[in-house]
């Protein structure tokens, strides 16, 4: 009996589809807008979008030009308990509301200022919903730190897979050994060093990971950005990510006129340091008008995409993976579980792995297969572009959809429909919904930083900070050194 229901739970995990995860994809595309229901569209094809936490600890101890983050935010203790507390009814609601497997960015602050324990218990917690989680850093932190999150006390692994995404320009002030670069070639050590840490920790405890490379891009590093990509895509992050500024979060840090870095200004510096031109349609995810996504892959230094927008052949391809596959639930599943859902599939299917030599054929083709053998290490790196609104358009179309009403301005129009379509979502378990990004930063931030402050205040931080600024007052300067006051 006992090897009955061993064989039928074994059965069971390995259908390729999940019955949840195709009816929360399902419930996803009913209610993605008409305007992006396009031939590429991942969201409720693939996917269900990206989640992210809020609240949990919007402290920083760099500072950054421009800011996402309200003036309260780094006025707000950091506490684990707190963190865990609030990430675990987070979860537990986007468990409920967006199905069984997900992507989640453990975002907020820095997450470094949590204890290696207090942050390893966030991303269990993560990972206990269904949630595959990646953490969000500026990287400045000791390979210590590191260590002791991904190694418990007995020096076991606590986890098999590590995800980071480390946040490095030269907008950011305060980060130890460059206060305030010079030029985005100056963090490169910086960024090398990072990616180093992960290297090691992999070599000599067998973690696995994965790193992205996030940038905030202003008319003053526009012309950086290629540069950035040149230098750095060998360095170990299999994505690049550029944030175009917007003018939300903590006003006193808008030096510049943001909207001269115009989105298609900031992609064309990417296909610049790609080398080639970057199909963005492919594969969308949400609004092109909000995110910009290529995949693809380096062979030595040249970058090439997995599937080729001017092919309809490679185009066939992706419709037939959408059609075959695109209910298989890649996230989170063990490398065996898939392949044997992946066996499963083309048992039932066998055209599928014609479509796929097919398709590996053509690539290899593309490549050379003197330069494939040459090389012989392939890099999936992908790019990305998001491009953030400003609060002063994202207030009151919200405003208009929380009353079920359509803005008669097209441009206000505009931003509800990008809502609407929203790639990335936050969890309010107070109130049951779901709320994009942009809605959580330019709307409900600053009331929610603010009672954090109350919730949770700094008092012995602020009595050394008065206790340094009657000292530098002595001295004639400023207690704030770096530039990292909140």
């Amino acid at each position: 009996m006992r090897l009955a229901a061993a064989l039928r739970a074994w059965e069971r995990s390995t259908r390729p589809v999940d019955p949840e995860f195709a009816e929360a994809m399902e419930r996803r595309w009913a209610g993605l807008p008409e305007v992006v229901r396009t031939p590429g569209q991942v969201m409720g094809r693939h996917g269900v979008g990206c989640e992210g936490t809020h609240g949990v600890f919007p402290k920083c101890n760099l500072a950054c030009t421009p800011c996402y983050h309200s003036r309260d935010a780094n006025r707000v203790r950091v506490d684990g308990g707190h963190t865990v507390t609030q990430i675990s009814a987070q979860m537990q609601l986007l468990r409920r509301e967006r199905g069984p497997r997900a992507h989640a960015q453990l975002i907020g602050g820095e997450v470094t200022l949590l204890s290696p324990d207090d942050h390893a218990a966030a991303l269990a917690v993560m990972r206990e919903q269904g949630r595959e989680p990646m953490s969000f850093t500026h990287g400045d932190f000791d390979e210590d730190y590191l260590r002791r999150l991904a190694l418990g006390p007995d020096g076991h692994r606590r986890f098999d897979r590590l995800s980071f995404a480390a946040h490095f320009d030269k907008l950011m002030f305060g980060r130890r050994g460059i206060e305030r670069p010079g030029s985005e070639a100056a963090l490169n050590p910086y960024r090398q060093r990072f990616a180093d840490m992960f290297v090691r920790l992999r070599r000599e405890h067998g973690v696995r990971f994965f790193l992205a490379h996030n940038m905030t891009v202003t008319p003053a590093n526009l012309s950086e950005v290629a540069g950035v990509i040149t230098s750095s895509h060998g360095m170990g992050f299999g994505m690049f990510s550029f944030q175009p500024a917007a003018f939300v979060g903590d006003d006193r840090r808008w030096h510049e006129d943001y909207r001269d870095a115009t989105p298609d200004a900031v992609w064309a510096q990417i296909e610049r340091g790609a080398g080639t031109a970057l199909d963005y349609h492919v594969f969308e995810h949400g609004d092109v008008r909000c995110n910009r996504t290529a995949y693809g892959f380096y062979v030595g230094d040249r970058w090439y995409p997995f599937l080729d927008g001017a092919d309809p052949r490679d185009l066939r391809t992706r419709d037939a993976f959408f059609t075959y596959l695109g209910r298989v639930n890649f996230t989170g599943t063990p490398p065996v579980t898939l392949a044997i859902k992946l066996v499963r599939v083309m048992a039932r299917h066998p055209g599928v792995p014609v479509i796929g030599a097919r398709w590996l054929l053509r690539t290899v083709r593309r490549v050379g297969l003197r330069e494939s053998l040459r090389q012989r290490r392939v890099r999936p790196v992908t790019f990305v572009m998001h491009q953030f609104m400003d609060a002063a358009d994202v207030d009151p179309a919200w405003a208009l959809m929380q009353q079920g009403r359509t803005s008669n301005d097209p441009h206000i129009r505009e931003t509800q429909e990008r809502l609407a379509a929203c790639h990335y979502a936050m969890a309010h378990p107070e109130t049951g919904k779901l709320v994009p990004a942009c809605v959580q930063h330019s709307v409900l931030d600053p009331a929610e930083n603010a009672e954090l402050r109350r919730q949770l205040p700094i008092v012995q931080v602020r009595r050394r900070a008065a206790a340094a600024g009657v000292a530098a007052e002595a001295r004639g300067g400023s207690a704030c050194g770096g530039g990292v006051c909140g």
